[in-house]
């Protein structure tokens, strides 16, 4: 990674003036354990696939299925490109799509813990782990063909915030992808975030629910997007599929 500032430990990236926050990261981890989301080093190495017994079976069934067609539009662009996946936790995604054919990875996350687990089950030579977040100093004037948020708009308080942030570290004619996430009618939001107030008291966690948020899709106002798949929750049941989250492309103007 060709930036002055950036140090590798335990084979993560760190900026030499980061402060990992180790007291978020300890809450976060303790809700994942919780939750069933901490996975040991062989599970790590195997997802999107996961027994099928596991509790969050059904949902890997439904990420195995975006992850499989993000590698396909990748591949199918036939082309050297440079991918960021900003908040790539463990870096399963991060993993998959290093397996494009001529591609350079890089995975960011603000939890050191979830990215050194990562670094320790995956070594491919096109893949690299950075610690620290995209709107701070950590890529410096690095700029990407493809920049990837797979189930983690949701703890950026601003989703346009942090998209004009990251048309900063797009290269012309690049693409933001949105994946695996919700976007809501604005009608209902109010019920959204009470439910997850709900959510994490029960969970024993309160504390989280000041770093998860909710958005439509009227928050992407003003950008050039592209909807490639709506999540439609009534038609699901009724078909009794898994429920599909949305995928969103954005694309400088």
């Amino acid at each position: 990674m060709n930036h002055p500032g950036l140090e590798k430990r335990n084979n993560v990236y760190i900026h030499r003036d980061a402060e990992p926050d180790a007291a978020f990261a300890k809450v976060y981890l303790a809700l994942r354990e919780k939750e069933k989301r901490v996975y040991s080093r062989e599970e790590l190495a195997n997802l999107p696939d996961i027994r099928a017994d596991h509790p969050h079976y059904h949902e890997w069934r439904v990420r195995k299925a975006s992850c499989e067609k993000l590698k396909s539009l990748l591949a199918a662009k036939q082309k050297p490109l440079q991918i960021l996946e900003v908040g790539c936790g463990n870096g399963w995604l991060s993993n998959q799509l290093a397996k494009v054919p001529d591609t350079q990875v890089t995975g960011l996350d603000v939890n050191l813990p979830e990215l050194e687990q990562g670094a320790a089950v995956f070594s491919a030579s096109n893949l690299r782990f950075v610690y620290g977040e995209l709107r701070d100093f950590v890529l410096g004037t690095q700029r990407f063909d493809v920049i990837i948020f797979a189930a983690a708009v949701a703890y950026f308080p601003s989703l346009p915030e942090i998209i004009r942030v990251a048309l900063q570290h797009l290269q012309p004619g690049g693409e933001i992808h949105i994946v695996d996430t919700f976007f809501y009618e604005k009608s209902e939001l109010p019920a959204a975030r009470q439910r997850t107030l709900d959510y994490y008291g029960k969970m024993g966690f309160p504390e989280m629910a000041r770093h998860y948020f909710h958005f439509s899709l009227e928050d992407l106002d003003g950008f050039n997007y592209t909807i490639l798949q709506k999540n439609n929750p009534f038609l699901q049941r009724l078909l009794r599929r898994p429920r599909k989250f949305h995928w969103v492309c954005i694309r400088p103007d």
